[in-house]
């Protein structure tokens, strides 16, 4: 028995290095299969939050614009949590700096914003709760207007620049995000 998961280990770990190995090639050929997008391996790093905020109370959320991924720390720093993102289009509509969780939403209602209408004037006014909302099952406003951590109702924008300035993640990370999460929570995006 202990022969078999030696091998299995060892032909796991094997695998996986190939394709740790194999990855960063086709990215610096700067070619990729067709519908696939790269992969951003450093985003998943660990990262100490004390490099980030002078303390834990009420937790802590890092949104990493550069590397895609939402860091979360709660209060007693046991946990730590690591979410691939979306994050905003461009630096136009980026925002960096700190702020806090200021209003916790479930299914949330989408407003376009002022701008977002007058860039796009067929945009609807306004989008109920359900599956083509674009804010997905629940959102968190942070103290800059029009800013918000929420889930996505397009799942292939995960890892990719998409938002107006709003961090998305996938429904169900938003979800459990979101029992965590309390007003207040602080938020730094870098």
């Amino acid at each position: 028995m202990q022969q078999k998961l030696d091998r299995r280990s060892l032909l796991a770990g094997g695998a996986a290095l190939m394709a740790t190995v194999a990855m960063p090639m086709v990215a610096r050929a700067g070619q990729r299969p067709e519908g696939t997008a790269f992969r951003n391996l450093s985003s998943f790093q660990t990262v100490d939050w004390r490099d980030h905020f002078d303390h834990l109370r009420r937790g802590a959320i890092l949104a990493d614009l550069q590397s895609r991924a939402l860091h979360y720390w709660s209060e007693d720093g046991q946990t730590h949590l690591l979410y691939p993102c979306s994050v905003p289009m461009s630096d136009e509509f980026a925002r960096r700096g700190h702020t806090e969780v200021v209003l916790k939403r479930r299914n949330p209602v989408w407003i376009p914003t002022p701008n977002m209408r007058a860039r796009d004037p067929s945009l609807p006014e306004r989008v109920e709760a359900g599956p083509e909302n674009p804010m997905g099952t629940r959102a968190m406003n942070l103290g800059w207007q029009y800013y918000r951590i929420h889930g996505i109702d397009n799942t292939d924008k995960i890892g990719r620049q998409a938002s107006n300035g709003c961090v998305g993640l996938f429904n169900h990370h938003v979800e459990h995000l979101f029992e965590l999460v309390e007003v207040g929570t602080q938020v730094k995006m870098i």
